[in-house]
């Protein structure tokens, strides 16, 4: 349900120039999106947490200014005397949240979205692009796999999952503040693939255990990945073009997990054997893990949680239709992001050099 193909779209004039704040800049996407802005010549302004992992800034030509989401007076500070601001950070979690993860998610993603755009129009920052979640998009009710648009409403029951509930509260905060006056949008990223992810990322951590010899199962499924610099390209495309108000559906191709681990495999040198595990087996055994985790580990991890495996066996499509209209939008492909993962995690030690193997690739269970 793309918008009408002869509807008259102009670029917003007079986009400022000047000093750029970046939130989120030691995450994945952010710290991308930081390279691009400096190979652009752009003054950047960073908002870091002090005790955060910041090792993405190492060595950048940055001003960094420490604060907080929930920190209403570093959100002042960090806006004073930009022009304009790429909100990227947030709280990802794709598990099943506790009380006080539900609440850490909503003052974060919603309450720190809301006083970071207010601080924004109180300072007059000329304009902001936020970084939105293709998880808080709606989809085809009859047909998940069905490709979604930026005309989708978020549905909110089901398997929805309290960060999606939060990214898409955060986009009404920015639609509020662009009625009141700010100069906003949306760009919104998938799954993301590619370089200087050094936390790593949930996808970042499996291909890493894949390629070290870690990983001996998989769960058939899709998604709609991202390559980080495409992600980075269509936030910068939304600054410089994007309408007021407006959300952009950012992405570069659908690849199964078999797909992408064969894929992966082949610009890395790198076949192994996975065993495929039935999808409903590992759903019934992750809710039940999810619940004692939540329970009795409320901080431990879970690599596949019962969001990540709805999200995965609705196999959701995206149409970028409305960026590469308005915007020039134009993705490169997945394996190229995955070759430039690949050389990343290879130079950062988090894959080992004698990983190289020959051995047979995935087998479906017998």
């Amino acid at each position: 349900m793309s918008e009408a193909p002869d509807q008259q779209v102009n670029p917003p004039a007079g986009i400022p120039t000047g000093k750029v704040l970046v939130t989120g800049a030691s995450g994945h996407l952010g710290s991308n999106l930081l390279r691009r802005l400096l190979a652009d010549g752009e003054d950047v302004r960073v908002l870091v947490q002090g005790r955060a992992d910041n090792r993405s800034l190492d060595g950048l030509p940055v001003e960094r200014v420490e604060g907080d989401l929930r920190d209403p007076e570093s959100l002042r500070r960090a806006v004073a005397g930009v022009a304009r601001v790429f909100h990227v950070a947030g709280k990802i979690s794709t598990a099943t949240a506790t009380a006080a993860e539900q609440r850490s998610l909503y003052e974060i993603n919603v309450l720190g979205t809301r006083d970071l755009l207010r601080a924004c129009l109180d300072a007059g920052v000329g304009r902001v692009v936020m970084t939105g979640s293709f998880s808080s998009t709606g989809f085809d009710l009859d047909d998940p796999s069905k490709a979604s648009d930026e005309t989708l409403p978020f549905f909110p029951f089901g398997h929805a999952m309290s960060y999606s509930q939060t990214k898409t509260l955060a986009e009404h905060e920015l639609l509020k503040a662009a009625a009141e006056g700010l100069d906003a949008v949306i760009a919104t990223s998938c799954g993301c693939i590619g370089p200087h992810d050094f936390l790593p990322s949930r996808m970042g951590g499996t291909l890493c255990d894949y390629a070290n010899g870690k990983l001996r199962f998989y769960i058939e499924g899709g998604f709609t990945w991202v390559r980080a610099d495409d992600i980075a390209d269509g936030h910068v495309r939304a600054m410089e073009r994007g309408r007021k108000g407006q959300k952009y559906l950012f992405a570069t191709e659908f690849m199964t997990i078999s797909q992408l681990f064969s894929t992966f495999g082949e610009v890395a040198g790198i076949d192994r054997k996975l065993i495929e595990a039935p999808i409903d087996l590992v759903a019934g055994v992750a809710k039940i893990y999810s619940g004692t985790l939540a329970r009795f580990f409320p901080k431990a991890s879970q690599r596949l949680t019962p969001g990540s495996i709805a999200v995965l066996e609705a196999r959701r499509h995206v149409d970028t239709s409305k960026a590469r209209r308005e915007l020039g939008f134009a993705p490169t492909s997945i394996r190229e992001g995955l070759h430039d993962a690949y050389e990343f995690y290879l130079r950062q030690g988090m894959i080992h050099r004698d990983a190289r193997v020959s051995v047979p690739a995935h087998e479906g269970a017998k």
